[in-house]
């Protein structure tokens, strides 16, 4: 597929960027002991990863994808959740293989590359930050950033009005659902990493790359 088109990049965070589930995982344990609840699998909570903090508390209280806990005990996991979070952001999160390198060629081909996730931004700031990743992106959106996140087209048709560029010409890299369809209403191209939490070959992305940095020839303009 031809991108050279393409004058910014837009990347999703967890799953894409950086593997931040043993984090996730421990912060959601210690949650479900702080509420009385047995642990579960690091597995059960990646399956549950993916629509921001607020999903996960319930998704993590329930074990369901679709389910709402008990109001009260929602505020009380949420809230002991970031807090616990927040304190071991960065304990055990890596950043993927090629990340790193392919982020630094895309900027030397000065594009302006783009944080659009579903974590909030007090959040997902801070662990960009503390990963040494920060100083790649011209924008960082978190899914309390706008009145809608993922898979609304709201948070790229930002990103292009604020770089003043049109929603074709920005591609998003994400490993979810939520990142093709965002794109798709956007109209921009999709783009999956097959190592992310999510099978890639079932998400209907335009291509998908092994790694970040596959991107720079793939854009290349010459």
């Amino acid at each position: 597929m031809n991108l050279k088109h393409i004058q910014a990049v837009a990347f999703d965070l967890d799953g894409t960027l950086v593997d931040s589930i043993p984090d996730l995982a421990n912060a959601a344990n210690a949650m479900r002991e702080h509420l009385g609840l047995p642990p579960l699998a690091a597995e059960r909570i990646q399956s549950h990863v993916g629509d921001g903090i607020a999903s996960l508390v319930h998704r993590a209280i329930t074990d369901e994808r679709h389910a709402e806990a008990d109001g009260p005990a929602w505020e009380r996991g949420y809230r002991y959740f970031i807090q616990h979070y927040r304190e071991h952001l960065t304990d055990h999160t890596t950043v993927y293989p090629g990340v790193r390198d392919g982020l630094a060629l895309l900027r030397a081909r000065q594009l302006p590359l783009v944080l659009i996730t579903n974590k909030s931004e007090r959040l997902a700031v801070p662990l960009v930050e503390e990963l040494g990743l920060r100083d790649h992106f011209s924008l960082i959106l978190g899914g309390d950033t706008l009145p809608e996140k993922k898979p609304s087209a709201l948070p790229l048709l930002h990103a292009c009005q604020v770089l003043g560029i049109p929603p074709q010409d920005l591609a998003m890299v994400g490993d979810s659902a939520n990142d093709v369809a965002a794109a798709r209403a956007a109209g921009s191209t999709a783009i999956a990493v097959r190592y992310g939490y999510a099978d890639a070959s079932t998400l209907g992305a335009d291509l998908a790359v092994d790694s970040v940095a596959e991107l720079y020839d793939l854009m290349k303009n010459d």
